[in-house]
């Protein structure tokens, strides 16, 4: 089964929708009109369950070493549950991540800033 088409991720104010573009047995992929945006969600099973969301967002920048020009540049961010195949219900995993969540969101997401600041 898949996820709600299309998606609707906001950004800095903006919404942008994000259309179903690929569909595989344990996989899917939505991408923005203009590519810049995707999210892709995928499933792998073997001696542990793998199960990911991702976005990966693109823009054109100014290069920071010759600041006349632009260049592409990317970034990723994303969510991994690492299970094994029996012991965790599903509910006990979401439990986990609700409690993960609550603890980087505290303080108007202060760890996430410190983490992108560079502390650990």
């Amino acid at each position: 089964m898949s996820f709600t088409d299309p998606l609707s991720i906001t950004i800095s104010g903006v919404t942008t929708p994000l259309p179903r573009t690929s569909v595989g047995d344990d996989e899917s992929e939505y991408t923005s009109g203009d590519g810049l945006l995707q999210v892709k969600s995928s499933h792998a099973y073997g001696k542990r369950t793998r199960r990911m969301l991702r976005i990966d967002v693109s823009k054109i920048a100014p290069d920071p070493f010759r600041p006349s020009e632009n260049v592409s540049v990317s970034m990723s961010n994303y969510i991994v549950f690492d299970t094994p195949p029996a012991g965790f219900t599903a509910t006990e995993a979401k439990a986990v991540f609700d409690g993960f969540r609550a603890m980087f969101a505290a303080t108007s997401d202060q760890m996430i800033v410190k983490l992108l600041g560079g502390e650990s």
